[in-house]
């Protein structure tokens, strides 16, 4: 048990003491109960809140209930000192033994020091990318998938069982696009002058090879042929050459799914009639007629009986139709059937979309409530664009025009592990730039070098301690002092912060963490540059030596651990 979650549990048996004294009614939520950092590093070690938001369903003042919890934790061995701040918050300080056997914990339990029970028995599916299989990935995808990526091997970090899920876009008029833009390659391949690329066709050369697999395969036989006699062969060929090609892209990236879900597929299932029959009995679909859109006169729009789901009743400002005049699905029907085919699966589900779907969220978010009866948690991460800088200047990006950055490239530029932690470097909603002379650049303003390099300078320890002929057989952590300990105070937290991350589903807050503490080793770093008896390695005093060194091991095996949810390598040198 990690020192955060000990304490938790020592909270928890003093609240029961005083249940079974009368001091506290039995039944308490304690669920708001935390365990933290103070704000100030100077009013303790801990803090926790449990007075404050316990004592108004307990009918007492939190002052006064502050100072029974406080007479409870002072009993314990690694409590020193126990105090009480403004109107009831209760700060500790522990010992310093307390922080030297979690420092021997941290090492004991290796690379599964943090990993949390918080998720045990909850499955939850995260659907991450799903970009149209138009074409080869490109940076405008890339942030999504680290995001998708990093959270879900955090969410099994903290003990959930997660499936990654990509949904193939494949049923839209985009690869019946694609389909004709391949066959014009096909014609190409066959020798026919093409000339220019027609308007609203995909003109990248990505798609040469395709027409030429086909022109193998098929001679002549489509060249002069009715669209009807091609366009769906063609069309699946051209989806499964992309699929290929994005999941090498991705793989670049570190990036592998479990399942790929088919639109086309899910539609042939009549997996949306199920879904409809469903809300059907339920009440939650009927025939009705849309309001005319706004901005439209009377005479301009015909109404037209459609089926509409409820939305309203779960918070949507109108009720949204699930197919179109022409009797197809709207992107809303296919989408609320292939969220209804997931839930079957799943007890939590957490989409990662582009900031311009941020309009959908409010209805996909009630069709999920409405199947599911609210059983199922939904979350959707928005993920704001990412934008290219190069020499100060905008690089950019469009698919259509065939003109565009690949995500491929980006990673052999700069290297995955680049990629992959700058883009865990803000919050997913926040905007981005993504400068490929800053992100390679050696100084502590970036992230990715200042974390990789308190790794290497940690490894660099034990080089230099051989070639000082200094052997631990034995470690005293006694030789630690205050100043040491407070590389451990804050590696203590790993944990906690696992777990609130995974709670919070971002998982950026690992890639902060890592930087405060690297920021902490370098800075303890950089005093024995000028303090001999503070630096890491003392050639004529073994005992802190190795102690040291313990304690260094520790804060690597925990970037090592962090580095390993964002998917980062922990590198051993910097070149």
């Amino acid at each position: 048990m990690t020192l955060y979650a000990r304490f938790a549990a020592h909270l928890d048996a003093a609240l029961d003491t005083l249940v079974a004294a009368g001091d506290l009614p039995a039944g308490l939520n304690r669920a708001p109960v935390t365990v933290e950092p103070p704000r100030d590093a100077s009013h303790g070690d801990l803090a926790t809140n449990a007075a404050m938001v316990l004592a108004k369903p307990a009918g007492t003042n939190p002052r006064a209930l502050a100072e029974k919890i406080a007479a409870e934790l002072r009993r314990l061995d690694e409590v020193e000192d126990v105090s009480i701040a403004g109107p009831g918050f209760i700060n500790m300080k522990l010992s310093d033994d307390s922080w030297r056997a979690e420092l021997s914990a941290i090492r004991d339990a290796g690379a599964d020091y943090g990993r949390a029970t918080i998720g045990r028995g909850i499955t939850v599916n995260v659907e991450y990318v799903s970009a149209n299989p138009t074409g080869p990935m490109h940076m405008g995808h890339c942030r999504g998938a680290v995001v998708g990526d990093a959270l879900a091997a955090l969410l099994e970090f903290a003990g959930h069982k997660v499936i990654r899920e990509y949904y193939v876009n494949d049923a839209g008029g985009q690869v019946d696009t694609l389909a004709r833009s391949v066959h014009l390659r096909y014609r190409e391949a066959l020798g026919e002058d093409i000339g220019t690329i027609p308007e609203g066709l995909y003109p990248g050369e990505y798609l040469v090879p395709v027409g030429q697999a086909l022109a193998a395969e098929f001679g002549d036989r489509f060249v002069g042929a009715p669209e009807a006699d091609w366009l769906v062969l063609f069309r699946k060929a051209a989806v499964a050459a992309m699929l290929e090609m994005i999941r090498a892209d991705l793989a670049l990236l570190g990036i592998h799914h479990d399942l790929f879900s088919s639109e086309a597929e899910l539609q042939a299932e009549g997996k949306p009639e199920a879904a409809e029959a469903e809300l059907r009995a339920r009440g939650l679909i009927y025939d009705g007629v849309l309001e005319a859109p706004k901005g439209q006169e009377p005479e301009d729009w015909e109404p037209v009986v459609l089926p509409l789901f409820r939305s309203t009743q779960f918070g949507d400002d109108q009720d949204r139709p699930i197919k179109k005049s022409n009797g197809q699905w709207t992107y809303f029907g296919a989408d609320l059937a292939y969220h209804y085919q997931k839930a079957q699966s799943a007890d939590a589900l957490i989409d990662i979309w582009g900031a311009d779907h941020a309009g959908t969220v409010k209805r996909i978010t009630a069709a999920v409530q409405a199947l599911t009866g609210g059983k199922t948690r939904f979350d959707v991460k928005l993920v704001q664009m990412v934008r290219l800088l190069r020499a100060g200047e905008p690089v950019k990006m469009s698919k259509r025009s065939g003109n565009f950055v690949t995500l491929a490239d980006v990673v052999r530029e700069v290297g995955k592990d680049v990629v992959r932690f700058t883009m865990l470097t803000r919050k997913a909603d926040a905007q981005m730039d993504f400068d490929f002379a800053k992100v390679v650049e050696a100084s502590k303003d970036n992230p990715v070098f200042y974390v990789q390099y308190a790794h290497a300078r940690i490894a660099s320890l034990h080089r230099r301690a051989a070639e000082a002929n200094i052997v631990c057989d034995g470690v005293d952590l006694s030789q630690l002092d205050t100043e040491d300990l407070a590389l451990v105070k804050l590696a203590a937290q790993f944990p906690r912060i696992v777990e609130t991350a995974a709670t919070a589903r971002e998982p950026h807050r690992i890639a902060f963490y890592l930087y405060d503490l690297a920021a902490s080793l370098h800075a303890q770093w950089n005093v024995g540059n000028d303090r001999v008896d503070r630096r890491f390695l003392i050639a004529d005093n073994p005992a802190i030596t190795c102690a040291r060194l313990f304690l260094a091991d520790a804060i690597g095996q925990i970037i090592r651990n962090g580095l390993g949810i964002m998917g980062v390598v922990a590198v051993e040198e910097m070149n």
